[in-house]
């Protein structure tokens, strides 16, 4: 269920869609990494946003791509770095 605060990230974010993409036959691999860029920059997490997009994926003509940049696009500009190893501990 949303709260107060869920409902205004959705809007801003809705917001933004509407800004960068117009609509979902609208929606290119380049406006998507608008859309994606955007979002980072008014502090809303790209990977939320991106699920959201992808619930209307049926919508988008040539989702494929537009999946596959939006994907690379969040892996560059989300990525934490490399995973942490546990090689060197001592777990006893």
């Amino acid at each position: 269920m949303f709260n107060e605060n869920d409902f205004s990230i959705q809007r801003k974010m809705e917001s933004i869609w509407e800004t960068t993409c117009g609509s979902w036959k609208n929606c290119t691999d380049t406006s998507i990494q608008s859309f994606l860029s955007q979002c980072e920059k008014n502090n809303i997490d790209p990977q939320y946003c991106m699920d959201w997009v992808e619930q209307h994926k049926e919508q988008i003509p040539d989702w494929s791509l537009v999946s596959k940049v939006s994907l690379d696009w969040i892996n560059q500009h989300t990525s934490t770095g490399s995973p942490m190893t546990f090689k060197d501990q001592d777990f006893r």
